[in-house]
Protein backbone atom coordinates (compact mmCIF):
# COMPACT_ATOMS: atom_id res chain seq x y z
CA UNK A 1 0.00 0.00 0.00
CA UNK A 2 1.73 3.43 -0.82
CA UNK A 3 2.04 6.40 1.85
CA UNK A 4 -0.56 8.57 -0.14
CA UNK A 5 -3.23 5.56 0.11
CA UNK A 6 -2.06 5.50 3.93
CA UNK A 7 -2.54 8.98 4.47
CA UNK A 8 -6.21 9.04 2.36
CA UNK A 9 -7.21 5.64 4.92
CA UNK A 10 -5.94 7.51 8.10
CA UNK A 11 -7.56 11.36 7.62
CA UNK A 12 -9.02 12.69 10.29
CA UNK A 13 -13.12 11.69 10.95
CA UNK A 14 -13.91 15.79 11.05
CA UNK A 15 -12.78 15.64 7.28
CA UNK A 16 -15.25 12.86 6.32
CA UNK A 17 -17.94 14.90 8.66
CA UNK A 18 -17.06 17.81 6.08
CA UNK A 19 -17.84 15.84 3.10
CA UNK A 20 -20.58 14.04 4.06
CA UNK A 21 -22.39 17.47 5.19
CA UNK A 22 -21.60 19.64 1.81
CA UNK A 23 -23.24 15.79 0.11
CA UNK A 24 -25.64 16.32 2.34
CA UNK A 25 -26.05 20.24 1.85
CA UNK A 26 -26.68 19.94 -2.20
CA UNK A 27 -28.94 16.99 -2.25
CA UNK A 28 -30.63 15.59 1.06
CA UNK A 29 -32.54 12.93 -0.63
CA UNK A 30 -29.56 11.38 -2.43
CA UNK A 31 -27.37 11.64 0.52
CA UNK A 32 -29.82 10.65 3.30
CA UNK A 33 -27.86 11.29 6.34
CA UNK A 34 -25.30 14.26 6.84
CA UNK A 35 -22.63 11.89 8.78
CA UNK A 36 -20.87 8.73 8.03
CA UNK A 37 -21.85 5.72 9.80
CA UNK A 38 -19.97 5.18 13.13
CA UNK A 39 -17.29 2.50 13.43
CA UNK A 40 -19.68 0.64 15.77
CA UNK A 41 -22.25 0.26 13.32
CA UNK A 42 -19.66 -0.05 9.81
CA UNK A 43 -18.26 -2.95 12.41
CA UNK A 44 -21.90 -4.34 13.11
CA UNK A 45 -22.70 -3.87 8.74
CA UNK A 46 -19.27 -5.77 7.83
CA UNK A 47 -19.97 -8.80 10.32
CA UNK A 48 -22.54 -9.91 8.11
CA UNK A 49 -20.24 -10.77 5.68
CA UNK A 50 -18.50 -14.06 5.53
CA UNK A 51 -14.95 -13.16 3.85
CA UNK A 52 -14.28 -16.86 3.19
CA UNK A 53 -17.50 -16.85 0.55
CA UNK A 54 -16.07 -16.19 -2.53
CA UNK A 55 -17.02 -13.79 -5.27
CA UNK A 56 -17.40 -10.03 -5.48
CA UNK A 57 -18.53 -7.95 -2.62
CA UNK A 58 -21.06 -5.04 -3.60
CA UNK A 59 -21.08 -1.91 -1.52
CA UNK A 60 -24.08 0.68 -2.55
CA UNK A 61 -24.05 4.42 -1.34
CA UNK A 62 -20.12 3.82 0.11
CA UNK A 63 -19.76 7.50 1.05
CA UNK A 64 -16.66 8.12 2.28
CA UNK A 65 -16.21 4.76 3.22
CA UNK A 66 -16.84 3.78 7.11
CA UNK A 67 -18.50 0.25 6.10
CA UNK A 68 -15.55 -0.11 3.52
CA UNK A 69 -13.07 0.02 6.27
CA UNK A 70 -14.95 -2.25 8.10
CA UNK A 71 -15.19 -4.82 5.36
CA UNK A 72 -11.74 -4.60 4.29
CA UNK A 73 -10.74 -5.07 8.14
CA UNK A 74 -13.15 -7.63 8.53
CA UNK A 75 -10.80 -9.46 6.21
CA UNK A 76 -12.02 -8.64 2.49
CA UNK A 77 -9.55 -7.81 -0.42
CA UNK A 78 -10.33 -4.23 -1.55
CA UNK A 79 -9.80 -5.86 -5.20
CA UNK A 80 -12.92 -7.76 -4.53
CA UNK A 81 -15.13 -4.47 -3.44
CA UNK A 82 -17.58 -3.06 -6.15
CA UNK A 83 -18.80 0.10 -4.86
CA UNK A 84 -21.83 1.41 -6.52
CA UNK A 85 -21.99 5.59 -5.19
CA UNK A 86 -23.77 8.05 -6.98
CA UNK A 87 -21.99 11.47 -5.69
CA UNK A 88 -18.37 12.14 -7.98
CA UNK A 89 -16.90 13.50 -5.29
CA UNK A 90 -17.11 10.52 -3.02
CA UNK A 91 -16.18 8.08 -5.89
CA UNK A 92 -12.95 10.07 -6.26
CA UNK A 93 -12.25 9.33 -2.74
CA UNK A 94 -13.07 6.07 -2.55
CA UNK A 95 -10.82 5.70 -6.02
CA UNK A 96 -7.91 7.30 -3.73
CA UNK A 97 -8.41 5.21 -0.99
CA UNK A 98 -9.26 1.66 -2.17
CA UNK A 99 -7.37 1.93 -5.36
CA UNK A 100 -7.37 -1.80 -6.53
CA UNK A 101 -11.50 -1.79 -5.94
CA UNK A 102 -13.73 -1.43 -8.57
CA UNK A 103 -16.04 1.93 -7.76
CA UNK A 104 -18.65 2.83 -10.33
CA UNK A 105 -20.58 5.60 -10.15
CA UNK A 106 -23.97 4.98 -10.79
CA UNK A 107 -27.67 5.09 -9.33
CA UNK A 108 -27.51 2.33 -6.69
CA UNK A 109 -31.31 0.89 -7.93
CA UNK A 110 -29.63 0.33 -11.44
CA UNK A 111 -27.29 -2.15 -9.55
CA UNK A 112 -29.10 -5.65 -10.13
CA UNK A 113 -28.74 -4.74 -14.49
CA UNK A 114 -24.45 -3.98 -13.83
CA UNK A 115 -24.33 -7.24 -11.43
CA UNK A 116 -25.48 -9.23 -14.58
CA UNK A 117 -22.11 -8.65 -16.24
CA UNK A 118 -19.96 -9.50 -13.00
CA UNK A 119 -17.85 -12.40 -13.70
CA UNK A 120 -18.76 -14.23 -10.61
CA UNK A 121 -22.13 -13.81 -8.76
CA UNK A 122 -21.83 -11.29 -5.57
CA UNK A 123 -21.11 -13.00 -2.00
CA UNK A 124 -22.64 -10.12 -0.48
CA UNK A 125 -24.52 -6.98 -0.92
CA UNK A 126 -24.04 -4.10 1.83
CA UNK A 127 -25.66 -1.44 1.48
CA UNK A 128 -26.45 2.56 3.40
CA UNK A 129 -28.73 3.91 1.11
CA UNK A 130 -32.01 6.06 2.07
CA UNK A 131 -34.15 3.98 1.35
CA UNK A 132 -37.09 5.02 3.30
CA UNK A 133 -37.57 7.81 0.37
CA UNK A 134 -38.35 5.69 -1.93
CA UNK A 135 -41.71 3.43 -2.39
CA UNK A 136 -42.00 0.58 -0.68
CA UNK A 137 -42.39 -1.64 -4.17
CA UNK A 138 -38.80 -0.29 -5.07
CA UNK A 139 -37.03 -1.05 -2.23
CA UNK A 140 -38.42 -4.54 -2.54
CA UNK A 141 -37.55 -4.72 -5.78
CA UNK A 142 -33.87 -3.93 -5.34
CA UNK A 143 -33.44 -6.47 -2.81
CA UNK A 144 -34.72 -8.89 -4.68
CA UNK A 145 -33.32 -8.13 -7.87
CA UNK A 146 -29.85 -8.02 -6.37
CA UNK A 147 -30.64 -11.20 -4.27
CA UNK A 148 -31.33 -13.09 -8.01
CA UNK A 149 -28.36 -11.87 -9.28
CA UNK A 150 -26.45 -13.13 -6.16
CA UNK A 151 -24.97 -16.05 -5.30
CA UNK A 152 -27.18 -19.06 -2.99
CA UNK A 153 -27.52 -17.91 0.42
CA UNK A 154 -25.89 -14.45 -0.33
CA UNK A 155 -27.00 -11.74 2.09
CA UNK A 156 -28.49 -8.05 1.15
CA UNK A 157 -27.43 -5.93 4.26
CA UNK A 158 -29.14 -2.91 4.84
CA UNK A 159 -29.24 -0.32 8.17
CA UNK A 160 -32.15 1.51 9.30
CA UNK A 161 -32.79 4.60 11.96
CA UNK A 162 -36.15 2.81 12.56
CA UNK A 163 -37.07 -0.79 14.62
CA UNK A 164 -38.87 -1.98 11.70
CA UNK A 165 -37.49 -3.75 8.06
CA UNK A 166 -37.09 -0.97 5.71
CA UNK A 167 -37.92 -3.84 2.97
CA UNK A 168 -41.23 -5.20 3.40
CA UNK A 169 -40.24 -8.45 4.84
CA UNK A 170 -40.09 -11.16 5.96
CA UNK A 171 -43.01 -12.10 3.29
CA UNK A 172 -42.92 -15.31 1.05
CA UNK A 173 -39.62 -15.40 -1.03
CA UNK A 174 -37.67 -13.40 1.12
CA UNK A 175 -36.20 -13.92 4.94
CA UNK A 176 -35.26 -11.21 6.65
CA UNK A 177 -33.44 -10.69 10.14
CA UNK A 178 -33.10 -7.93 12.15
CA UNK A 179 -30.26 -7.27 14.25
CA UNK A 180 -30.06 -5.15 18.05
CA UNK A 181 -29.61 -1.70 18.34
CA UNK A 182 -26.86 -0.22 17.56
CA UNK A 183 -26.80 2.70 19.72
CA UNK A 184 -23.70 4.20 19.17
CA UNK A 185 -24.47 5.93 16.10
CA UNK A 186 -26.16 9.27 15.35
CA UNK A 187 -28.95 8.30 15.08
CA UNK A 188 -29.00 4.59 16.46
CA UNK A 189 -29.45 1.74 13.97
CA UNK A 190 -30.16 -1.67 13.25
CA UNK A 191 -29.08 -3.79 10.81
CA UNK A 192 -31.33 -5.77 8.56
CA UNK A 193 -30.19 -9.13 6.49
CA UNK A 194 -32.14 -10.28 4.23
CA UNK A 195 -31.58 -13.94 2.13
CA UNK A 196 -33.57 -15.76 -0.45
CA UNK A 197 -34.82 -19.34 0.71
CA UNK A 198 -32.56 -21.15 -0.55
CA UNK A 199 -34.46 -23.08 -3.33
CA UNK A 200 -35.77 -19.48 -5.04
CA UNK A 201 -31.86 -18.81 -4.85
CA UNK A 202 -31.11 -21.93 -6.65
CA UNK A 203 -33.45 -21.33 -9.07
CA UNK A 204 -32.78 -17.91 -9.81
Amino acid sequence: MSAETVTEQTLPPERDNLLFLRSWMQDPLRAGAFKPSSPDLARAMAGQVDPSIPGPIVELGPGTGAITRALVERGVDPARLVLVEADPNFCTLLRRRWPTARVLQADAYGTPSLMRDFDAPAAAVVAGLPLLIRPPSQRLRLVMDCLRQASPGAPFIQFTYFVRSPVPAPRPGLRAHGSSMVWRNLWPARVWTYRLPRRLAEAA
